[in-house]
């Protein structure tokens, strides 16, 4: 379930709404022509009017034939969102040009479409346009018109600060859409991560009911089924062997005692999976553990008998899933033991289980835990190269966090080598069995 929910959510196709893009576009529109206005009527210079107009015109067209021709509320591919975008830096290239090129203090809007393209856009796309707004910066460096100024007094940059504007966007547009694009893949990691967490303990959740439903269902339907049966053996008892009614009263009891077969079989499989049932801490951990023994990694169960009363609460989805999915990943990566142990006083419940594989790389200790992290190195090469503690001790750690847990991940101490994962819960939490309703966030 694990590996569905990662390849699900890794890659998500990323689309921005078409409104959106206009809403900037008409939103640049106003701001060009109200520098146009400023600087032509209100500071009175020479600036070349028709031209600024022209542009300016023919991007709000472009504007009304997308809001007349397209619903402005689908959701535009990557590349055609894109494309709007370097309309967006050519028309800005074009009114540079007209405006003084990058003397013209507005030269660093060539920034706003990366940076936008770098939060909504894949990363080559986002390259494409960043390319595109350091060519025309580059070009605007030799061809432009002057710029608008007071005839009386001319202003006159040195081409070394025009070098550094030049100089300044490019690492404007580099270094910004790197960092915004990085934050912003982040994020989306994250909320994919705990949508597919949200999922699994949904998934967990209904089965849990659907175990719930079933022995509600063979409680039920015992008390008939067993009628049904007495009634069949009684009257196939008065009826003649030779009545054409015995081997149909026959079939009827042998029927009826096929379906209280199932039913308590059913009962036998439901008996611990009741959404109300409480279950001591030694049969969660069996049941965590059962599932993973017919691998050829032995697991050893050591379950440390205190002075107080074992702890007990409710069959909980979420701990049942934590819990068992980091066993799961110590038997991926275990030589040949893994061990669980589990201990407990009046404050706290603790899980530790550890293996003897080559145990969490150093650099990784502290990212254990983040969501798409898949990398656990060892000595020996075959394992090196086998993927894990990705997604699902994502998932894993949360659902037990939300539990009321604190979940530490450690190595082994040398001469001894492996992982080390600590479960510890409150035991006034463990035993209330409730998942707290804290922000993921």
């Amino acid at each position: 379930m694990t590996d569905v929910a990662a390849s699900d959510f890794r890659h998500p196709r990323r689309y921005v709404r078409l409104d959106t893009i206009l809403r900037l576009r008409w939103l640049a529109v106003l701001g060009q022509l109200a520098a146009i206005f400023i600087v032509a009527q209100g500071l009175e210079f020479d600036v070349e009017v028709v031209p600024c107009l022209a542009i300016i015109g023919l991007s709000a067209l472009f504007n009304l034939s997308f809001q007349i021709f397209f619903n402005p509320m689908q959701r535009l591919e990557p590349a055609y969102a894109a494309a709007l975008l370097a309309l967006n830096i050519i028309e800005l290239a074009g009114l540079l040009f007209f405006t003084g090129g990058l003397e013209n203090p507005f030269s660093f809007l060539f920034l706003a479409p990366v940076l936008i393209s770098s939060t909504v856009l894949p990363f080559r796309l986002t390259i494409v346009l960043g390319v595109l707004a350091i060519v025309c910066a580059s070009l605007l460096v030799f061809f432009h018109l002057p710029l608008p100024w007071d005839s009386d007094d001319p202003l006159v940059l040195p081409p070394i600060y025009l070098f550094g504007v030049w100089l300044s966007i490019a690492v404007a547009i580099g270094v910004t859409s790197l960092y915004a694009f990085q934050v912003a893949e982040e994020s989306r990691q994250l909320s994919d991560a705990l949508a597919a967490t949200e999922l699994v303990l949904t998934r967990e959740q209904h089965l849990t009911q659907l175990d719930g439903l079933a022995a509600a269902a063979a409680h039920e339907l015992g008390t008939p089924l067993s009628t049904i049966f007495l009634i069949s053996r009684e009257l196939e008892r008065t009826v003649p062997d030779d009545s054409p009614f015995a081997g149909d009263l026959k079939t009827v009891r042998e029927q009826a005692q096929r379906c209280r077969d199932i039913l308590g079989k059913i009962t036998q499989l439901s008996a611990t999976g009741a959404p109300f049932d409480h279950m001591p801490l030694s049969t969660l951990i069996e049941e965590t553990v059962a599932p993973h023994r017919d691998f050829d990694v032995a697991i050893k169960v050591r379950i440390a008998v205190a002075a107080t009363s074992e702890p007990v609460g409710t069959r909980n989805p979420a701990i049942l899933y934590g819990v068992g999915n980091i066993l799961e990943n110590a038997v991926d990566f275990a030589r040949t033991t893994v061990e669980v142990n589990a201990w407990w006083n009046n404050d706290k419940v603790e899980i530790v289980i550890s293996d003897d594989g080559p145990g969490i790389a150093p650099d990784m200790l502290k990212r254990i835990g983040e969501p798409y992290l898949s990398r656990r190195p060892g000595p020996d090469e075959a394992q090196s190269e086998r993927s894990g503690l990705g997604l699902g001790v994502f998932i894993a750690r949360t659902l037990l966090e939300r539990t009321g847990a604190k979940v530490s991940f450690t190595n082994q101490i040398f001469p001894d080598h492996g992982a080390v994962v600590q479960i510890t819960w409150p035991r006034s939490r463990f035993e209330a069995g409730e998942i707290a309703a804290e922000s993921a966030s």
